[in-house]
């Protein structure tokens, strides 16, 4: 049995940073934009004639233009139908140009080489913000010549053209609000602190978790005030989070994320979490670094007093040779235990 004879280590840290960096202005947002159209210029990568509906897109296009054409009669694959997204920026105004999406939605085998017809790209509201049109870029050929890792994606650099603008009136405004990224009451309220002790003046106030409000002062423009606010630091405490990739087994954690006593055995490992002042490892055993030694029988980790947090775990069941696999499920089933009390994500 592998054996871990872990120390806990109890940390809380604040971090200066600016409130620009933790919270949003309510109001001033990105819009997602999506639109259907055709990409020609395939070299016979395009849909076959079991994609009926492309069929039909090419011969309604070829009917807009006085040719009358059946679907059942068009047999080319020079041609993919694609659905094309793309992100209006705030404040995005008539004549900004953008990247957009092109993405394959029939079975066509790359998009390389294709050029994307003019789209109209449409919000929730139905309505046609942008419009987009060109040659589509896929990544190009890697050092060995072998073809994109996804060649029914591509990217039409600069494709996009904004038609309609989406107002946003904050100069008139007297009040404006901050939405927090992340729901912290303490945060909320150092973000409150931070702004009235700026300005010597009650112009902040937290109303929940997430949203502070704020009351321009006369002296102002709401411009000048939010630009203000944003650059104002404050003390801030990240949310510990440990966020998990399943697919390629990434692991990204604090480095001082606690953790809790518990024993845990997952298949031939057992994982033991105790508080001690002190650890002495046996005679003989070897140092990996200044806080890691590896015991005689090199199935048991030692570590000093202040090291035991899920950053440190992780890297002790890699030096025992567990698997990405297995060291998922072991934090998995420590957050489920409650040894871990930060939040796991898992993508």
């Amino acid at each position: 049995m592998k054996y871990f004879l872990l120390l806990l280590l109890f940390l809380s840290s604040l971090n200066a940073t600016k409130i620009n960096d933790v919270s949003n202005i309510v109001g001033v947002r990105e819009n997602q934009i999506i639109g259907y159209s055709l990409v020609v210029g395939l070299e016979k990568t395009g849909d076959g004639t079991t994609s009926k509906f492309t069929l039909q897109s090419i011969s309604n296009m070829l009917k807009a233009m006085n040719i009358d054409m059946k679907p059942i009669d068009i047999k080319s694959k020079n041609v993919a139908a694609v659905v094309v997204t793309a992100t209006m920026k705030p404040f995005a105004r008539q004549g900004d140009q953008f990247d957009v999406t092109v993405s394959s939605i029939g079975d066509a085998k790359s998009l390389e080489g294709g050029t994307l017809l003019m789209t109209p790209l449409k919000g929730v509201d139905g309505k046609i913000y942008a419009l987009a049109q060109g040659s589509i870029s896929i990544g190009g050929r890697n050092t060995r010549g072998a073809t994109p890792t996804h060649p029914t994606t591509g990217t039409v650099f600069q494709g996009g053209l904004i038609e309609r603008e989406i107002n946003i009136n904050l100069f008139n405004q007297e009040y404006a609000t901050l939405s927090l990224k992340e729901a912290d009451f303490k945060n909320a309220v150092a973000v409150q602190k931070a702004i009235n002790s700026f300005y010597s003046t009650q112009v902040a106030v937290a109303i929940d978790s997430r949203s502070v409000k704020l009351k321009c002062p006369k002296n102002r423009s709401m411009i000048e005030f939010l630009a203000e606010v944003q650059n104002i630091d404050m003390d801030y405490k990240p949310k510990n989070k440990i966020i998990i990739n399943e697919r390629t087994g990434t692991i990204v954690a604090g480095v001082d994320i606690e953790l809790k006593p518990i024993i845990l055995t997952h298949g031939d490992i057992t994982i033991k979490i105790v508080e001690q002042k002190n650890v002495s490892a046996p005679t003989g055993s070897m140092a990996v670094d200044k806080n890691l030694v590896i015991g005689l029988n090199e199935d048991e980790i030692y570590t000093k007093k202040g090291t035991t947090t899920v950053a440190n775990l992780v890297r002790s069941l890699q030096k025992m040779g567990a698997s990405p696999k297995d060291i998922i499920s072991i934090l998995e089933a420590m957050k489920t235990a409650g040894s871990i009390a930060a939040d796991l994500e898992v993508m």
